[in-house]
């Protein structure tokens, strides 16, 4: 950290040991990033209920180049589990933040879509045809959101392929929206 760490107490007293905790844990950041200019930390205990006694809420405001980084966590009745979880928060942000400024960004893959070739009601099954021409076999209860009496020869689809006793089956089908299946064609003719 580039500027000192402060450490605020409003509507209660820390002692000394929290006061040392919250140093380490603040020190602690340092290995997430580099790049931390200022960490204030800021420990409330706005009320007292009569049945509960007395809740900390720890406030951690941390700047970095370009970005600030807020966390301000639940009220808890122990001081230390209060700041043990804020500094969790505090430490998963900067590693997002860390990613970001990478260039490190997780990729989500796509579940692949398909479109019902043939249906069985009286079987409770299917097929679908995947975009490379592969027959996959399907369930009603592979059908999300009880979709299965909605389907029709030709609806497009996204799912979960997995092996079956005979062959490849779809064990999670979902129904694409018509917004979805625009963007996802949106994709496809971009590439």
């Amino acid at each position: 950290m580039k500027l000192p760490l402060q450490i605020r107490a409003h509507k209660v007293s820390i002692s000394d040991v929290i006061k040392d905790d919250i140093r380490e844990k603040a020190a602690s950041l340092d290995q997430f990033s580099d790049q931390i200019m200022a960490c204030r930390v800021t420990v409330n205990s706005p009320s007292r209920r009569q049945h509960q006694g007395m809740r900390y809420n720890v406030r951690i405001d941390l700047t970095l180049p370009g970005d600030e980084i807020v966390v301000k966590r639940q009220l808890h009745e122990d001081l230390y589990v209060a700041v043990r979880d804020a500094f969790d928060a505090a430490r998963r942000l900067i590693e997002d933040y860390e990613r970001k400024r990478r260039g490190v960004v997780k990729l989500q893959k796509a579940a692949p879509h398909g479109r019902v070739t043939q249906l069985f009601p009286g079987k409770d099954c299917g097929f679908l045809e995947t975009a490379d021409g592969l027959e996959i076999y399907f369930h009603r209860n592979s059908v999300l959101h009880d979709a299965f009496d909605r389907l029709a020869v030709g609806t497009e689809v996204r799912f979960v392929e997995e092996s079956g006793e005979k062959g490849p089956q779809a064990s999670t089908v979902e129904v694409m929206h018509p917004r979805r299946r625009r963007r996802v064609q949106a994709i496809s003719a971009g590439e």
